[in-house]
């Protein structure tokens, strides 16, 4: 388990209450609140959850005040604010508010963040960045996902980034520079080796990134590990153990989860019915779809879109 706590943080900056006073202005309500800048979402919780289920896409996600618990398969990350995550590929996850009340609510920052981006960046930083290391998979560097404390020079970053949203007309220039900062900072700190040998294109992590990409693109498809397996330059073997080190799942468990997501949002904003939904996901047999879905949402179809509705048609944040 991989825990990040208050007493961990260091180089702390007056940055942190501007930052929370920022979140909370424009993030009223409890929800998960777009913003003016397409990339960035606030998220605001005033009380502990259960477990919730997710796909977190490639992002820097920084808790500000509060705490929580993700779960990616048997790997548990626990960290409290002023704390940041970064999701290297598109990952199911679960995951819980630990500690929020009205007064100190739960505080977080999503930035989504292109690969491509990242890769281009380290290109320009060339020797300057920190190493990778060596290129065999580890258990603990190439997992998805990796936390971080957020120092002082983090935080400012962030800071600029969401001191636009008061100057909407500065959006179009300067979000791009202060996004482009974060991934900066990110690359030059503690998450650096971790998100290079996920960007280097030669590295095993890389790999799976690529077939990770290639599953999410296809996920109604039938598995076909061999054609993955070729198209990584792996062996099979390989591919499922190296797989399982970054996204700590099988690559058919993580196929089913996506699919089941999917399903969800499709019967949530489309308005389909489950065996609509299963069969655009790649089910073959409704009931077979319900029983996988009830395990991984806790209800039924039906059930479960009807709570989420009921709840105002948003899931909480994982």
């Amino acid at each position: 388990m991989t825990v990040i706590a208050p007493e961990q943080i260091t180089h702390c900056s007056d940055s942190l209450p501007q930052l929370g006073q920022v979140v909370r202005r424009w993030s009223p309500l409890e929800d998960i609140q777009d913003t003016a800048i397409a990339e960035v979402q606030l998220v605001r919780v005033d009380a502990p959850t259960s477990f919730h289920c997710a796909v977190y896409d490639p992002c820097l996600c920084f808790v500000i005040q509060g705490s929580k618990t993700v779960l990616l398969g048997d790997k548990e990350i626990v960290y409290c604010g002023p704390s940041y995550m970064a999701s290297a590929v598109h990952l199911p996850v679960v995951g819980r508010i630990d500690h929020a009340t009205p007064e100190k609510p739960f505080l977080a920052v999503k930035v989504s963040v292109d690969p491509q981006e990242v890769a281009g960046l380290i290109l320009e930083l060339g020797d300057k960045a920190p190493p990778t290391g060596h290129d065999a998979i580890s258990s603990e560097m190439d997992c998805g996902l990796k936390s971080a404390p957020m120092d002082a020079r983090m935080q400012g970053a962030l800071y600029r980034l969401l001191s636009l949203l008061d100057a909407p007309e500065d959006i179009p220039v300067l979000s791009p520079l202060a996004r482009r900062e974060l991934i900066y900072r990110a690359l030059m700190g503690e998450m650096g080796p971790h998100m290079r040998r996920f960007a280097a294109s030669d590295s095993q992590a890389n790999r799976i990134a690529q077939v990770i990409y290639a599953l999410k693109e296809h996920y109604a498809q039938p598995l076909k590990i061999r054609e993955l397996a070729a198209s990584a330059n792996m062996s099979e073997s390989t591919l499922y153990h190296s797989f399982r080190q970054v996204t700590r799942m099988s690559p058919l468990q993580y196929q089913k989860k996506l699919r089941l997501h999917e399903a969800r949002r499709l019967m949530l904003a489309e308005g389909l019915e489950a065996a609509t939904a299963s069969y655009r996901v790649g089910y073959e047999s409704p009931s077979h779809f319900s029983r996988e879905y009830s395990r991984m949402f806790g209800a039924p179809p039906r059930a479960d879109v009807s709570q989420l509705r009921a709840a105002g048609a948003a899931p909480l944040p994982a």
